[in-house]
């Protein structure tokens, strides 16, 4: 199934205050085993597939997908910076800013997980086994783009980088892959 299309605003954006309401909800999340919600494959800007199965690997991240071609972070040399093959977004916020997903344009995160994304639940370093794919959350922190902004308002762009609220890595967490493998959309995230 595709999900094409430009860069639109939600028809529903949401305030700080209808936000912070959710936080209780989105702070109760599963802390060690994550259902997987949805699969996403970037091929280009504003491009997404939702697939059942991705596969990753450590060399060229999620093959095929836009990390190679056009990552956002590059190192030194230029190449794609490793820290950022794979982000993963809580489905409890994705359901709290997005609540017509159906009809809005998916934020491009391959993985949306029902898990704590939180630095007290998943600091630097931790683990999580991803089907038969090991991924490692790494210290680059996701504050949300502009088109973050754009599609899902104001709000909900400043609510991400409160300060009380950064600490609960509500963009997601950004992931290295550390064992190629293949994920499906019927696996759970487990924290190893």
């Amino acid at each position: 199934m595709a999900n094409k299309g430009t860069v639109e605003p939600s028809m529903s954006q949401l305030t700080m205050e209808d936000l912070n309401a959710a936080l209780p909800y989105i702070c109760g999340a599963p802390k060690d085993i994550g259902p997987i919600d949805m699969l996403c494959f970037r091929p280009g800007f504003g491009e997404r597939e939702m697939r059942n199965s991705l596969e990753f690997t450590v060399a060229q991240g999620i093959p095929g997908e836009r990390w190679m071609k056009s990552p956002w972070m590059r190192l030194p040399d230029g190449s794609p910076d490793p820290r950022i093959q794979v982000s993963v977004l809580s489905k409890r916020v994705a359901e709290t800013v997005i609540p017509d997903m159906e009809n809005s344009l998916h934020p491009g995160d391959p993985i949306i997980a029902d898990m704590d994304l939180s630095e007290a639940n998943m600091p630097v370093g931790t683990r999580l086994q991803a089907g038969t794919a090991v991924i490692e959350v790494t210290d680059a922190y996701n504050e949300a783009c502009v088109k973050w902004k754009t599609r899902y308002g104001s709000d909900a762009k400043d609510w991400i980088v409160v300060p009380e609220n950064r600490p609960l890595r509500l963009r997601g967490i950004l992931c290295r892959i550390v064992q190629d493998g293949v994920v499906q959309a019927t696996d759970s995230l487990v924290k190893l």
